[in-house]
């Protein structure tokens, strides 16, 4: 099985290339001339791109694939008091060059928009909310004129003391998406309602691909290993949502997230580093019914982390594990 790592967001090797830089609507909103403050939004927006653009150029060299953008790339974009504010016209240029050299270097990008995207909730208004925030993102990947094959994984969401439901309210608000949006979606079980098992059941009812987060797993489970699971979690990413825009020669393989307790009395947050002895231990388990497996690591050293898993698995080599390059290997089982 050959399995390629990447980060989310932000960089710890790569200095002063934040792609988040921001704007609190409190300062907006004090600046007099609006007209003023938007450019400066605007302004921010084209920073935070060419800082993304610079480590999409730093994975290049370090043989990185796969990458998480940042969504604060466009500062207050979803903030309903700039309803009216269309960025893409003023970040036309950036967003296109972001795109090309993915396509160029053939890497994989996606977005992870964040716990506000609740599609789990009764809540008419946060619905709404959250059909916007998902919109901003799909506008972002449509700017780099990227197709279906770059996602945004969400969290089926909270429970609201009747967890069915809120899986059925759920699995209605996400059906009457369009297709455009659904084929941009992965879901992600979670480490405190949704376990890994109630998730895959969501995504084969409604035909998306599971992103299994084996952190999330450890600390939220009915008592089954992640392995017990993956045959079928394997097969939702050979539907048609899941590879949709994908050649039939080269489909687009599974992805996991993986991270590292931060301690044993915070074994929900994450640590620095990903300790490779677990992973490896689930990557050999299902190395035998994969061929192909991305792996985004939410280490909070980032590709700091990546690079230190990468040394620690060359120790393995000779022991069923192959070095390809700086950021994957070959995993037998």
């Amino acid at each position: 099985m050959i399995v390629r790592f990447g980060y989310v967001a932000m960089s710890t090797v790569v200095e002063k290339a934040s792609p988040s830089r921001t704007m609190t609507y409190k300062t907006f909103s004090g600046l007099l001339d609006r007209e003023a403050a938007i450019r400066r939004l605007e302004a921010l927006g084209a920073e935070n791109l060419h800082n993304t653009l610079r480590l999409l150029r730093h994975n290049a060299a370090s043989d990185i694939k796969v990458y998480r953008f940042s969504s604060k790339l466009i500062p207050l974009a979803t903030h309903s008091a700039l309803a009216d504010w269309n960025p893409y016209a003023a970040l036309r240029e950036p967003f296109a060059q972001i795109g090309d050299f993915v396509r160029k270097h053939e890497m994989r990008v996606s977005f992870h928009p964040d716990h506000f995207t609740v599609f789990s909730t009764p809540r008419p208004e946060v619905l709404q909310s959250s059909i916007r925030d998902l919109g901003y993102h799909i506008s972002m990947l449509e700017a780099m004129g990227l197709d279906g094959r770059s996602k945004n994984n969400i969290h089926v969401g909270g429970a609201y003391g009747d967890k069915r439901s809120a899986a059925e309210r759920f699995i209605s608000h996400v059906s009457d998406l369009p297709e455009s949006c659904r084929k941009r979606l992965t879901l992600e079980n979670d480490d405190k309602t949704f376990n890994a098992r109630e998730t895959l059941e969501i995504c084969e009812v409604l035909g998306l691909p599971m992103v299994l987060d084996i952190h999330h797993q450890w600390v939220n489970n009915e008592g089954e290993l992640p392995s017990e699971l993956w045959p079928r979690i394997l097969k939702t990413w050979s539907g048609p949502l899941a590879q949709a825009d994908s050649p039939e020669n080269d489909p687009l393989p599974p992805k996991i997230h993986a991270s590292s307790p931060k301690s044993a009395s915070d074994p929900r947050g994450h640590a620095d580093h990903v300790i490779a002895a677990p992973l490896l231990e689930f990557l050999r388990s299902i190395a035998g019914m994969t061929e192909r497996m991305d792996v985004m690591l939410e280490a909070k050293l980032k590709d700091g982390a990546l690079f230190a898993l990468m040394e620690d698995l060359a120790r393995y080599q000779g022991d069923g594990v192959r070095i390809l390059d700086q950021a994957s290997v070959e995993i037998m089982p």
